[in-house]
C-alpha cells in the first residue's frame, strides 16, 4: 500500500509508503487519505491525526506522470477533496517531516496544528518552476506565518530551504535529530489524545475563527488559476523538461 493508515491509542496515523517513487502522491493515494480523514471526523475513538513519511523523505509532492494522466477536473477530484479535508479537520493534526517535503508535501503542513521536522528536512514549493501557482491556500497562509518577504522568496523562487529556516519562519515547531523525530511527534500526539477532546476541538475552532471561510475562498481562487495554468504552454514546457531531465526554457513566453 502506498499510503499506510492505522489507528492506535486514539491516533490515526497516515504514512506515505512509496519510497521507490520518493513518496510522490498519486490520485489513488489522495483518495485513500481522503477516506481516512473522513472516517476520522466521525470516529470518536480518533482524537488526533499524525502525518508521517520515511526517514529519507516525507513526500516529493504530486506524482507528475500520474497527475498528467489524471488531471483534476472538478471539486470531486481526490486532490481537491484532500485539500478540503485538511483545511476543515476539526481534530488536531500533527506532522513528522524528515527528508524532502516538496509542493503539497510542504503546503499541507500549513493546515497542521503541530509540525516537527528532522534536521535532514528540506522544504520547497516549486510551483512557479512548473509554470503553476500555489495551492492549499499557501498564498494566503504562508505570508501570515512567515511575513510577506519570506513567503515571497519561497513562493516566487520555489527554492528549497532547511528545517532550521522553516522553524525560524514559524512553519515548524521544533527541529530534532532524525532518529528522534517520529517518537517525539507520536508523544506530542499522545498528549493531545490525553486532553479533553471537546476542549481541543473548540480551542482549535476558536483559533481558526473566521479564517476557515477565508482559506476556502483563497483555495478556490488558487484552484481556478492552477487549473487554467495546467493547460498553458509554460506548464507544458516545464513538464516536458522534467520528463526529459533538462532545464526548462521559458524565454519564449511573455
Amino acid at each position: 500500500m502506498d499510503i499506510l493508515t492505522s489507528k492506535e491509542n486514539g491516533i490515526l496515523t497516515i504514512e506515505f509508503n512509496r519510497l521507490e517513487k520518493k513518496n510522490a502522491i498519486t490520485a489513488a493515494m489522495y483518495q485513500t487519505m481522503v477516506d481516512a480523514l473522513k472516517d476520522a471526523e466521525t470516529d470518536s475513538a480518533v482524537r488526533a491525526i499524525l502525518f508521517a513519511g520515511k526517514p529519507q523523505i516525507f513526500s516529493a509532492g504530486n506524482d507528475l506522470e500520474d497527475f498528467m494522466k489524471n488531471r483534476p477536473t472538478g471539486m470531486d477530484s481526490p486532490v481537491f477533496q484532500f485539500l478540503h479535508q485538511i483545511s476543515h479537520a476539526s481534530k488536531p493534526m500533527v506532522a513528522a517531516v524528515a527528508g524532502a517535503a516538496v509542493g503539497i508535501g510542504t503546503t499541507l503542513l500549513m493546515h497542521c496544528d503541530l509540525v516537527y521536522a528532522a534536521d535532514n528536512a528540506r522544504f520547497s514549493m516549486p510551483f512557479t518552476q512548473l509554470g503553476l501557482c500555489p495551492e492549499a491556500a499557501s498564498s494566503l497562509i504562508l505570508p501570515q506565518i512567515a511575513g510577506y518577504q519570506r513567503a515571497a522568496e519561497k513562493l516566487l523562487l520555489g527554492e528549497a530551504f532547511t528545517a532550521e529556516e522553516a522553524a525560524a519562519m514559524g512553519l515548524v515547531n521544533k527541529v530534532l535529530p532524525a532518529e528522534e523525530l517520529l517518537a517525539f511527534a507520536q508523544a506530542q500526539a499522545a498528549k493531545l489524545v490525553a486532553l479533553p477532546a471537546a476542549s481541543i476541538r473548540i480551542t482549535k475552532r476558536l483559533m481558526k475563527g473566521d479564517q476557515t471561510a477565508v482559506v476556502e475562498a483563497r483555495m478556490m481562487q488558487e484552484i481556478e488559476h492552477f487549473s487554467a495554468m495546467l493547460k498553458a504552454p509554460e506548464a507544458a514546457e516545464a513538464f516536458m523538461a522534467f520528463f526529459e531531465k533538462r532545464r526548462p526554457d521559458f524565454s519564449k513566453f511573455c
